[in-house]
């Protein structure tokens, strides 16, 4: 049964580990008669001929209008639809039990989902030598792998912020990424040494910083609706003065310690007005909602019983097991809780025009590599934004925020090509997302039919 189901994702975890020139040497593909997602306008076009050279997109036109070279590998996409690689935007490649080797047993089941873009979010300047060679391998041909759209170098209070940001910025890194531990001083020192080194700064609002406050002040994103929670609330002023006398450890367990008040003290007007102003900052959003989704499974600590478990690396079961305990009624309660307050935030970020980003935290414990991004499209979908909507918070808007949409995020000629070619339509239903017919990445076509791709849990 597992060999079955999982026999694509085993298959790509091969080819990643042999494949020397798989995408380089990979021949033109002309995908004939499909039915393009026009992901900016929200439309399907009209059936289209999708030819693909040399890893990027030569021609979209009618049927008939391309002219299709000798030996050039033809895919029916009559009846289909073609979109483009979807990114998850917020992942952890070096988050795991030993702190030795990199995820990079997640690649495989990024691609097997159609994740052919992702944006790393905890990477030392160490890392980034590793973030090079996976960026150059996969453009290379060398390795199946999501392209790593951004890397994120993590500064905290442990030593000088002004030196550790000089030195993120030395490593390469796209961005700073803070976490909420940082005091409120040292994350302003954070913020302005970034400026002085033309390097945006993102990830967690500190637990003493308000929410506006962050957005005003210039951190690109807000990660996990951390402090948007208290922004929502009608008691945030008085729970961020209860933090700021203490420091960054004892002040993150006030915030856990806090957390049912201020989920009960949410207060429509309060958010309305915060996620108006957020918008107004500039700030994008991402929610992480599958980690707040009450999913009851979560709750008996039989982990085993899902199937993708056994794709877990050992090191990461052994992570999980540590966290994946069954909880307590009261646990469930404020899950239950959680999960309400964060759609109810979603849905009011996203009517005053923030901008939403989709990224699933894997491999937070029950966030499975790929698979989770399309659970929280779905997530997103729940909480008022529209098929189209979510599918552009992990394909243009995603890019878009990265400026990286000159290249990628659209079905355009001159683009890359990372595709994903559906056997149903992704604008009616978000969880037709889930049903890939195969994976162009950087022009290599994987075809589910060579390797039994599993449609989702």
């Amino acid at each position: 049964m597992l060999r079955t189901r999982f026999g694509w994702i085993i298959a790509l975890l091969l080819a990643a580990a042999v494949s020397g020139h798989a995408i380089a040497d990979a021949p033109p593909l002309a995908i004939e008669h499909v039915t393009a997602v026009d992901v900016v306008q929200g439309i399907l076009t009209p059936p289209r001929t999708v030819l693909i050279e040399h890893g990027r997109i030569a021609a979209v036109a009618k049927p008939g209008a391309v002219t299709i070279p000798p030996g050039v590998v033809r895919v029916d996409g009559q009846g289909r639809f073609l979109i483009p690689g979807l990114a998850d935007m917020h992942v952890h490649l070096f988050n795991n039990a030993t702190h030795r080797a990199p995820n990079d047993w997640m690649f495989a089941l990024f691609v097997a989902n159609g994740v052919t873009g992702v944006r790393e979010m905890a990477a030392t300047p160490r890392d980034m030598q590793q973030v090079a060679r996976w960026r150059e391998a996969v453009d290379g041909g060398a390795l199946v792998a999501p392209h790593v759209l951004a890397a994120g170098v993590v500064v905290n209070d442990a030593a000088d912020v002004r030196e550790q940001v000089r030195e993120a910025a030395g490593s390469g890194a796209d961005f700073i990424k803070v976490f909420s531990e940082l005091s409120p001083s040292s994350w302003r020192a954070v913020l302005d040494e970034a400026r002085l080194r033309h390097i945006p700064v993102a990830g967690h609002v500190p637990v003493a910083v308000a929410a506006v406050d962050a957005a005003q002040a210039g951190q690109v994103t807000a990660e996990h609706l951390m402090q948007i929670y208290e922004a929502c609330s009608s008691i945030e002023g008085d729970v961020l003065a209860a933090r700021r006398v203490l420091d960054g450890a004892a002040a993150t367990a006030m915030r856990d310690a806090q957390e049912m008040r201020v989920l009960r003290a949410f207060d429509p007007a309060a958010c309305a007005k915060a996620a108006k102003a957020v918008a107004l900052a500039g700030q994008a959003q991402t929610p992480t909602l599958t980690i707040d989704w009450f999913d009851p499974a979560r709750f008996t600590g039989d982990y085993t019983a899902d199937p993708r478990w056994h794709l877990l690396r050992a090191d990461e079961q052994a992570r999980w097991r540590r966290y994946l305990q069954p909880a307590s009624a009261a646990d469930r309660k404020l899950a239950d809780l959680r999960w309400e307050v964060s759609c109810r935030i979603v849905r009011t970020l996203h009517v005053a025009g923030a901008n939403i980003l989709a990224g699933a935290d894997t491999p937070m414990p029950w966030i499975y590599p790929g698979y989770s991004l399309h659970d929280e499209l779905e997530r997103l979908v729940d909480c008022g934004l529209s098929p189209v909507q979510a599918l552009r918070a992990a394909t243009i808007g995603a890019v878009k925020f990265l400026g990286l949409d000159a290249d990628r995020g659209t079905i355009e000629a001159g683009k890359r090509a990372d595709l994903v070619l559906l056997d149903a339509n992704p604008l009616k239903d978000a969880r037709n997302l889930r049903r890939i017919h195969a994976v162009v990445l950087a022009g290599r076509l994987l075809r589910r039919a060579d390797m039994d791709l599993p449609q989702g849990p």
